[in-house]
């Protein structure tokens, strides 16, 4: 005598667990491109501007802080210095951005100052960044 066979059960695939880890994954790339800014300048205290634009990548920053150091792409220079190192950066036959980067917290006449010394630079385009109020 035989034994009841027990009714075929079609194959079943949990596909909960591998839809956990396409959720864990998407979480990471997430995640990890919020971290993918790019900055040129040092943080400081942006003025706001409402009529402020958006401009294309600067390809040189001018960075004045709170004190009145003044940076170029993060390296300390004096304002004695400043045309020179922009014209060094200036390749030729080309337009290059430059950005100030100051804190609204500096002097006016040190902005003109550095402003005075970029346009003396041939091809050196001028911005200021502003923050959106």
């Amino acid at each position: 005598m035989r034994l009841q066979d027990e009714p075929d059960l079609p194959a079943q695939i949990n596909i909960v667990p591998m839809i956990d880890v396409i959720f864990a994954i998407l979480t990471f790339f997430i995640m990890s491109t919020l971290f993918l800014t790019r900055s040129e300048g040092l943080p400081v205290n942006l003025p706001k501007a409402a009529t402020g634009q958006t401009e294309r990548p600067a390809q040189v920053t001018v960075t004045i802080d709170k004190s009145g150091k003044m940076f170029l792409d993060k390296q300390v220079i004096s304002i004695e210095q400043l045309e020179n190192g922009v014209r060094q950066k200036v390749q030729p036959q080309q337009q290059m951005m430059v950005v100030i980067n100051a804190d609204e917290g500096v002097n006016h006449g040190q902005v003109v100052a550095v402003m005075d010394k970029v346009r003396r630079v041939e091809g050196a385009k001028l911005a200021i960044a502003t923050q959106k109020p």
